[in-house]
């Protein structure tokens, strides 16, 4: 209607405002305001106040309760297995620990004898080139071997690898220091330890720091020679590669590898090298009791590759 005045814009007159009583800042009704109790507001927790009624948690979905089984589980499995890792790794340590002395070893008088009117380095080749080909037939037997894997045979064939390559590369280090003039120290314990860590270390002995000519292995050395038996077994996985493939890479991988450690020893030992016409008469090695057989260990470990069975699998029959 024209000149009607709208509902927002109206004003109540006074007659019919509230006329309750009234106090405070702003005039509000007490009803308005709520209660005016001072007293104050306990602070207490309410969680275990009987007087409230109790929250009602809703249970976790089924996804979230089944994901949370699952890493549990999960991170169960990891710690275990890394657990049985780890004791493999100690075990196989202590296994080449007790193998190192009873390679046999021959001295420089043998060598010459075996090899006449060769030097140091013509010597040191035919060394380096017979421990090669010994560790590539290993490794060529076990790749054979693992023709068609077995997954709870693998562990056994590495090891069984890695003991086998880690006699021959042992057999080699301690004649190529014989060849070199750098023989170390000590009995056959103090030698054994020191080639075992020249091993681990892929390093040759130096003879002037006696703290590379331990007596026995200390936690510093068999943690070096759980990580060099640790990389090995890495660099050896392709050796289980199925139908014969494996073979061919063992071989290839194992024959390489040693030349290249021999190499690196090589190295080192040249720079201490004292030459034969000052070595005079140098007494013979203290040979083991109890000598492995290289022979007989190379042809078990490396057998399969004609027969195509897993080592002393089949031995009996």
């Amino acid at each position: 209607m024209t000149g009607s005045t709208p509902p927002w814009k109206r004003r109540f007159s006074r007659r019919e405002a509230d006329q309750g009583p009234s106090d405070g800042p702003y005039s509000a009704n007490d009803d308005e305001r709520g209660p005016t109790d001072t007293g104050t507001a306990s602070l207490e927790s309410v969680v275990d106040r009987g007087d409230l009624p109790a929250t009602a948690q809703a249970p976790a979905p089924a996804a979230r309760r089944r994901a949370a089984a699952f890493r549990h589980k999960a991170g169960q499995g990891v710690r275990n297995g890394g657990r049985r890792a780890r004791a493999a790794l100690a075990h196989l340590a202590d296994r080449i620990i007790d193998l190192a002395p009873r390679v046999p070893v021959r001295d420089l008088a043998k060598l010459r004898g075996q090899f006449p009117g060769l030097g140091p380095e013509e010597l040191a080749d035919r060394l380096v080139a017979g421990a090669a080909k010994g560790t590539a037939t290993v490794g060529a037997g076990v790749g054979a071997a693992a023709m068609m894997p077995v997954p709870p045979a693998m562990p056994t064939e590495l090891a069984a690898e890695i003991t086998g390559v880690a006699a021959i590369e042992l057999k080699m280090i301690a004649e190529l220091h014989e060849v070199y003039g750098v023989r170390p120290p000590g009995g056959l314990a103090q030698r054994s330890t020191a080639y075992l860590n020249s091993w681990s270390d892929e390093r040759g002995v130096d003879v002037s720091k006696p703290s590379s000519l331990g007596s026995a292995m200390n936690s510093h050395m068999k943690r070096q020679l759980r990580q060099q038996i640790m990389k090995r077994m890495v660099r050896d996985l392709p050796n289980l590669m199925p139908f014969m493939v494996g073979a061919a890479v063992g071989a290839v991988m194992n024959r390489r590898d040693t030349r290249k450690l021999a190499a690196r020893i090589r190295a080192d030992l040249r720079k201490q090298q004292v030459p034969w016409s000052a070595l005079g008469e140098l007494p013979a090695l203290d040979g083991p009791q109890d000598a492995l057989d290289m022979g007989a260990l190379t042809k078990e470990l490396g057998g399969a590759e004609e027969s195509g069975r897993r080592p002393g699998r089949d031995g009996g029959r």
